[in-house]
């Protein structure tokens, strides 16, 4: 299985770039447990904000029922290295994801995130979608191809 070294080494780059527990690793487990549908996961990484003083089991249920009735299906995702301000961070992401209500065309989003720091880690607090004019800000890499202009939704 020469596959496994080759996965480790991936894994080990991933987390070395970010370090582990950073607010930038906790939004990539976010993401994927999002995307992989495990909304207990999903739970464990968001703020009690977010979790809106709701236990798991009910929020985990309600999580399963709107990614269900919206269709959410996410295709991949890039995590950008954010800004940390004492005990809050903004994290960019960039989301290709389609549903049937926000983003029925399947267009390329940028999102910045709001971690918060909570029992002794990081928590996801809040998501917005960034207007095209702040998208250079956090994404200055990002090439001026037309195609790749956030959603006007």
């Amino acid at each position: 299985m020469r596959l496994a070294p080759l996965v480790l080494l991936v894994v080990a780059a991933r987390a070395l770039a970010f370090g582990a527990g950073s607010p930038e690793d906790v939004l990539t487990r976010y993401l994927r447990a999002l995307k992989d549908g495990k909304p207990g996961e999903v739970y464990d990484l968001s703020s009690k904000a977010m979790r809106q003083g709701k236990d798991r089991e009910v929020w985990v249920k309600e999580q399963q029922a709107l990614m269900a009735v919206a269709d959410v299906k996410i295709f991949d995702f890039a995590v950008f290295p954010g800004k940390v301000e004492g005990d809050k961070a903004q994290v960019p992401n960039r989301l290709e994801s389609q549903d049937k209500f926000v983003n029925t065309l399947g267009l390329t989003e940028y999102e910045l995130y709001t971690l918060v720091r909570e029992d002794g880690g990081w928590r996801v607090d809040s998501q917005i979608l960034l207007e095209p004019a702040e998208v250079a800000k956090w994404f200055p890499q990002r090439r001026t191809d037309p195609s790749t202009s956030p959603p006007s939704h």
